[in-house]
Order: C-alpha cells, then structure tokens, then sequence
C-alpha cells in the first residue's frame, strides 16, 4: 500500500489486520530514508535504531517468510521513503495499491505535526512515479481515494478485496481502541486521531481552506493526485 503521509494510512494497516489472516509491517524504509536524508524528523533517533537501515536487507524481509506463518502480508509504505537509488525491481513480486488523498486535506493535516513541508515530504510525486514504474513494468496496480473510503468503507473494502481476490471480512471495519502491537515507534507522534478509534472516521467535510504559502503547495501537488485519481475503484 502505498500513500503519502496523514492519508489513512494507519486506518488501512489496522482494517488489514484485522482481518485475522494478515500480517502487518509499518513503514520499513522509514530507517533507509533518514538515514539517506539526514532529515530531523520527529524520533529521529528512535527510528534508526528500530530498524534496518539498509534497504536491501528490508526488501529481503519484505519478501522473505510471511510473520506469523499468515497467507497474507499488508505492507504499509510511504511513497517518499523510496530515494532514488534504493531497488525498485522487487515491486514486480507484490501487489501495488496507492491510496491517494485530496493535497490540501494532507497538506493542512501534515503541517500540523511539521512545519513548513516541502512538496516532495508528502510523496505526491513519488506516488505517480512509482504508479508509472508498476504500469510499465506489466502490473496492474489499483488506487484508492481516502475519501472514497471514508464515504462508504465496507463497499469501498469490500471492493479492494474483491479486486485482490480476498475474501470479505467485515472484521474490517473495526479494530481495539490504543494502537496495534506492529505500529512504528513514532506513532506516538502521528497516530494520536488513530489510537483514539475503534473504526473508520465519517465522511470528510468540505476541502479546507489554506493560507496563501500551504495553498501554493496544495496546487503545485494537484497534477500529481489528478493524474491517479482517474484509475480509482469508484
């Protein structure tokens, strides 16, 4: 699954987790992307030290033995965490799901928790880069709009297992108050709207208003969202 960040991400691991037959990963390239960046991202310190931070030894895991012996295995990614130079050949082995979301929803959700973001924090064009690459390589990868999700999520659930070829568990929509045992040390940072929820937020309100710099961002990342929004399961 691959989104930017505050795009309903978090939401979408716990939902695939629940379902009983699923293990879960959060974000394992988080550790590579620090340490290529040298960003001072909230938990820095924390972050390197939780996981690897060579790539190639998270795509081994990646594609190694499922955790938990389990059939299945949610891989939560956030697409800014692939810098060039990291392998991307191995997305040719999984299934590739984009969650897309409405950039002036992300960009007055991330600035909340960071500021002054920059375009290629929220991995808007990384996600169309990465949606290219699957394309040309022969895949089929499918796009989910979170607000699609938040109308209407068991038919828009329903409708992505259908399409992977998984059965429907409507264990899905809900999940335990507090967190998940997989969630990445910086959750305490980010996932505080997440940890308080037993199930999938209402509807999203009207698209909300930005000052003019975080406006300026919104519009330089809608070419990005437009170009995958065209491919959503509708």
């Amino acid at each position: 699954m691959w989104s930017g960040p505050r795009n309903l991400s978090t939401a979408m691991m716990y939902a695939f987790s629940s379902r009983g037959d699923c293990a879960v990963v959060d974000e394992p390239f988080y550790a590579a992307y620090l340490d290529r960046t040298a960003l001072d991202h909230p938990l820095r310190r924390e972050i390197l030290a939780s996981q690897p931070s060579d790539p190639d030894e998270v795509i081994g895991q990646l594609l190694g033995s499922i955790p938990g012996e389990n059939p299945h295995y949610y891989q939560k990614h956030m697409c800014q965490h692939m810098l060039p130079g990291i392998d991307r050949s191995w997305l040719t082995q999984v299934r590739n799901v984009f969650l897309i979301r409405h950039p002036a929803r992300v960009v007055a959700s991330f600035s909340a928790k960071y500021e002054k973001p920059q375009p290629d924090d929220l991995g808007f064009r990384q996600q169309a880069e990465l949606f290219e690459q699957v394309q040309s390589s022969g895949g089929a990868p499918i796009v989910l709009d979170s607000a699609d999700i938040r109308d209407d999520p068991r038919r828009m659930l329903r409708l992505l297992c259908e399409t992977l070829g998984l059965d429907w568990r409507e264990s899905m929509l809900h999940w335990p108050k507090g967190g998940h045992p997989d969630d990445g040390v910086w959750a305490s940072h980010w996932y505080g709207a997440v940890h308080r929820s037993t199930g999938f937020a209402g509807a999203e309100g009207e698209i909300p208003a930005l000052d003019k710099e975080y406006a300026a961002l919104s519009e330089t990342l809608m070419p990005y969202y437009d170009a995958l929004y065209g491919h959503r399961l509708a």
